[in-house]
């Protein structure tokens, strides 16, 4: 808090007044006349220029301690390490304004532009560019072009990638075959496939560009996700024409064409000619067959696959490694896909959350909970830390086998070292409820609060159930109460729970204040209710006329 304060300080203020000057501010005489023989008139009129003025007074740094000797090399390490963006955007503006003798370099306005872009803060990136080309001082390169076009694309702003190219020319720069390959996928990316086609086929009259095998290569991966398989072929077969050879890239990237529309048989021959050219495929080349074998329910041959990839010498990545795992799970072979999970693990990749999830789930659903605890283990000793969704998983499946204060010992490890969510808070309330230990589920119900984690509707539905569980209805209706005093829409299970409730226990004579609730907010449907009334309590009619009484009210 301290260090923010003093952060919220610096913003604010960027120059203070020298001491002497600010006493003698304090003093100021109430008349015009005593203001000329002020002594910050006299300040004032010494000064010969902006840059005199500015050097008079003392200005705050945006970092402590600021470096005595300052060049571009260091200023490009401490904008490289800091993370917090405006800062570092500070950082590089008091620099040039207030270091005595920096310029900036390209370096400096490369290391800044490649944050703000990396980071998706597109306008003041945009004002630095426009200040770079009118830094005559300042040599600019095309590295500087090929962050921002790249960036645009993954933020899906194809347009403003393709404005960035054509701006190149403004800084005094010839666009290369890097810029046009950089904005040629920025458009694959974007599904732009008809201007990657245009833009290729002009690029030597238009750009003076000579394309090279990269960017071939993008013109067949952009015909391929257009599902245009026969005119990626026809490319291939004109690149030697070009003065171009095709890659294992170019082939593999038809063979995944073949994959995404279902064609194995062309893909496993786009495959073997690969191999009859003397290429080994590698890792994606395979990865992407075994791909095609698993979604079309070809598990075998998969398999096959990944066997001859292991007996060629080529490593599986950690796209092998989900590919396989999943069609592993999918098989129900839960042995293999933990086989392979710590193969993956011991070659020091990171399995992502979904697929983590899945194997613990499956798992679980064959009855190894203590397996998938083991897994949970594992990742922890392994660095990799499982997140909300794998966590909330084995919760689940913890308290739904019954272990409830192993699912609690688990939160708690899982706490101390990250930040639990909704989800996995509600899992572990919902398991204590459903087991009647309504004290412990108060208790993480606190603790949820206190760490500013807000309750959903499945929070309070749970506690509701769980209160209705116990014979305790008219507690749950005051979690109702509470529910929407904190604005937190109840649904029409809310309502169903806390009326089964109130006729399991007998305690009927509250179910008109429930449904008067309701219908004052809103969430009430007569044929819905209607149904709900007479499947929990019976006698269709005296709830009818119960909810036609509510009803009357509500309009009223």
């Amino acid at each position: 808090m301290a260090a923010h304060m003093r952060s919220g300080r610096h913003h604010h203020h960027h120059l203070n007044i020298t001491s002497t000057v600010a006493r003698s501010l304090s003093t100021t005489p109430s008349t015009a006349d005593s203001t000329l023989a002020h002594p910050f008139h006299d300040h004032i009129s010494s000064v010969d220029s902006k840059h005199q003025l500015l050097k008079s007074y003392t200005v705050t740094p945006p970092i402590e301690p600021w470096p005595q000797r300052l060049y571009p090399k260091r200023l490009v390490s401490i904008i490289t390490r800091q993370q917090n963006l405006d800062l570092a955007l500070r950082i590089f503006h008091h620099a040039a304004n207030y270091h005595p003798n920096f310029h900036h370099t390209y370096d400096t306005y490369l290391a800044i532009i490649h944050k703000l872009a990396r980071a998706r803060a597109f306008d003041p990136m945009e004002t630095l560019l426009v200040q770079l080309r009118q830094d005559s001082n300042v040599k600019c390169g095309e590295n500087i072009f090929i962050t921002v076009i790249r960036n645009y694309g993954i933020s899906s702003r194809p347009t403003q990638a393709l404005r960035t190219f054509l701006r190149i020319k403004e800084f005094g720069l010839q666009p290369s075959v890097r810029s046009l390959n950089t904005l040629l996928n920025a458009l694959v990316q974007n599904n732009q496939f008809e201007l990657v086609h245009a833009l290729f086929k002009n690029c030597r009259k238009k750009f003076d560009i000579i394309p090279n095998v990269v960017t071939v290569n993008i013109l067949v991966k952009a015909l391929c996700k257009k599902n245009d398989v026969e005119s990626a072929i026809r490319v291939l077969d004109e690149m030697p024409g070009m003065g171009m050879i095709p890659n294992v890239v170019t082939y593999t990237t038809v063979l995944g064409g073949y994959v995404s529309r279902g064609d194995m048989v062309g893909a496993k021959k786009v495959f073997d000619e690969i191999r009859d050219r003397g290429w080994l495929p590698d890792a994606t080349t395979y990865t992407i067959l075994m791909d095609g074998f698993c979604k079309g329910g070809r598990f075998i041959d998969a398999v096959k696959v990944m066997d001859e990839m292991e007996e060629n010498g080529v490593e599986p990545n950690d796209v092998t490694y989900g590919v396989m795992i999943e069609a592993y799970c999918k098989e129900k072979k839960t042995g293999e896909a933990l086989n392979l999970l710590s193969d993956m693990l011991k070659k020091k990749y990171v399995p992502n959350s979904a697929l983590c999830c899945r194997v613990i789930d499956v798992l679980c659903k064959e009855g190894k909970v203590e397996e998938a605890g083991d897994l949970w283990k594992k990742l922890l000793k392994n660095n990799c830390t499982p997140d909300n969704a794998i966590s909330s998983t084995l919760i689940h499946w913890l308290c739904k086998k019954g272990k409830i204060w192993e699912a609690r010992k688990l939160f708690g490890e899982f706490e101390s070292g990250s930040i639990p969510s909704v989800l996995t808070y509600n899992m572990l309330i919902a398991g204590m409820c459903e087991a009647g230990e309504l004290q412990e589920a108060g208790k993480l119900w606190d603790d949820m609060i206190e760490k500013r984690c807000v309750p959903n509707a499945f929070t309070y539905n749970m506690l509701i159930k769980g209160f209705c569980k116990v014979g305790n209805p008219s507690e749950g209706i005051r979690v109702l109460e509470e529910m929407l005093d904190k604005s937190c829409s109840p649904n029409k299970l809310t309502y169903s729970i806390l009326i089964k409730g109130l006729c399991d226990s007998g305690t009927k004579a509250d179910i008109t204040k429930v449904l008067s609730m309701a219908a004052s907010s809103g969430d009430i449907d007569i044929d819905a209710w209607g149904a709900s009334l007479n499947k929990v309590c019976g006698n269709p009619d005296s709830k009818g006329s119960i909810l036609d009484k509510i009803l009357s009210q509500a309009a009223t």
